[in-house]
């Protein structure tokens, strides 16, 4: 079969009718009275579309990625903004999405690990669609938003709310664990049926059918796919787009710095990841593209539903995904690290009334600015005191000045790791240098494999960047357990 596919696999009629029954008298209650196309396509305020993919990394078509299939979001990109040089504030689910979502960066929420509730932390604080809510939107969550399910979401947010789970049909098939069960996480399945025996594939139904009902008030429609996440399923014709003999496998440079303690988790994964042979790496590889083209299916079918159902004129789109990934770099093949691999991720913004659309934007911006931009888009004003800066300027115009850093920040046990990325630089502290510094040229060594930290010609750029840290962060982010995954 031809390794890039036009068409998704699809499900079978019977698998679909079942699926099918899985849409929600919540759901139909959120949107229970059916304007006309016209009153649907001019809202007083634009409807959001907020597409969050979990462990997306930049690794796609539109970011130059020839060798991964994602025609949808890159026909996203085409008629929106690609940002470039867009960066989390935690390289990890939880931390991650609790820092956007608040607009607050991860030493304000408390939440730096995957078992902080934010509300635990901030209990009174207006989250983002809690802020569209408040203003009369109707809200509702599709999937994985914040991380986690009912024990750590948010009532406050959302007007209506599902979390779909798949089929018995959708968790059989071809597949194995790739460290013999040492990380019961590390799997693949080329799964049996189709799209929506997943739950990304019931996630994409219900956001169509959400659309179809052409809601009559403004709408902030959250849509949360968890793929390509591990466990690595997806339906079998997908993996179909990648010949396991074909897949490059990364090697890193033999003559590449070696990294200070922290930088990869020192214990657990690493050791399983450290036996893995080339066969493994090239299974690895296979399922997380997979997983990437299947969720770019999905996507492509909820951005069809707007353009079909009069909605796109009227509505901004933003998808993220939450954090990067590495997939071999420094032998790691996971997120949770403070280099570019993880604390860039992918941002694609579409808006009505922006002027630069279908170009890219190398400006840095980050991910507490998501918050203010769409307050700013949608006239909403937002909470005080929000670090972030509405980026909307740069959707008309894309090369003017902007920030000159981006910040992201985890825990490993009670060592704290900073970053902060410049256009040029990378300078990353452990323990405030304590347990090392790290600094990298993105000119000259976009991989980070060349520690100029200790080289006396940067002395003068490494101190600048180090009191820039200094002065971004408080004197000690909370101290708190740090799984390395989720």
């Amino acid at each position: 079969m031809p390794r890039h596919r036009s068409e998704p696999s699809r499900a079978p009629r019977s698998s679909r009718s079942i699926a099918a029954g899985i849409t929600t008298a919540i759901i139909l209650l959120a949107v229970a009275g059916l304007p006309s196309r016209a009153a649907a396509a001019a809202p007083a305020r634009p409807n959001v579309l907020f597409i969050a993919i979990d462990d997306l990394r930049v690794e796609i078509g539109c970011y130059g990625a020839s060798h991964v299939t994602t025609p949808h979001i890159d026909r996203l990109a085409a008629s929106g903004m690609r940002f470039d040089r867009a960066y989390v504030q935690a390289a990890f689910c939880n931390p991650s999405r609790a820092s956007f979502l608040t607009g607050l960066r991860p030493d304000r929420t408390g939440v730096l690990d995957n078992t902080t509730w934010f509300r635990s932390r901030l209990p009174d604080v207006v989250t983002l669609p809690q802020l569209f809510k408040e203003s009369g939107y109707q809200t509702v969550r599709l999937g994985k938003i914040y991380h986690g399910e009912k024990s750590m979401e948010d009532p406050k947010a959302w007007d209506a709310a599902l979390y779909p789970k798949g089929t018995e049909r959708g968790g059989r098939g071809e597949g194995r664990n790739l460290t013999g069960g040492e990380v019961p996480w590390c799997r693949w399945m080329a799964a049996e049926g189709g799209d929506e025996d997943q739950p990304d594939g019931q996630i994409a139904r219900e956001a169509v059918a959400f659309l179809s009902k052409r809601p009559q008030k403004p709408f902030f429609l959250a849509v949360g796919f968890h793929k390509p996440h591990d466990p690595f399923v997806a339906p079998a014709g997908y993996f179909e787009h990648y010949p396991l003999d074909e897949l490059k496998l990364h090697r890193d440079p033999p003559d590449r710095a070696a990294d200070v303690p922290f930088a990869i988790p020192p214990r657990g994964w690493k050791t399983a990841f450290d036996k893995f042979s080339d066969r493994e790496r090239r299974e690895f590889l296979r399922a997380y593209y997979a997983c990437t083209t299947f969720v770019d299916a999905q996507v492509g079918k909820v951005l069809r539903a707007l353009e079909d159902f009069g909605l796109a004129g009227s509505t901004i789109v933003v998808l993220l995904s939450d954090h990067g990934y590495h997939l071999g770099e420094r032998g790691w093949w996971n997120k949770n690290t403070l280099f570019e691999l993880t604390a860039r991720s992918p941002l694609i913004v579409r808006a009505p009334a922006m002027r630069a659309k279908g170009q890219g934007c190398s400006r840095l911006v980050e991910f507490v600015d998501i918050y203010p931009t769409l307050a700013d888009l949608c006239g909403l004003p937002p909470p005080a005191g929000l670090p972030g800066r509405s980026f909307g300027p740069l959707l008309d115009d894309p090369a003017q000045r902007w920030k000159d850093g981006a910040f992201t920040q985890l825990v490993r046990g009670r060592v704290a790791g900073r970053t902060v990325r410049t256009e040029r630089w990378r300078c990353t502290e452990w323990d405030e240098g304590r347990q090392g510094v790290e600094l990298y040229d993105h000119e000259a060594d976009s991989g980070e494999y060349s520690n100029l930290a200790e080289d006396p010609k940067h002395a003068d750029v490494l101190a600048k960047l180090r009191a820039q840290l200094r002065r971004a962060f408080q004197p000690e982010p909370a101290k708190v357990r740090q799984d390395a995954g989720e």
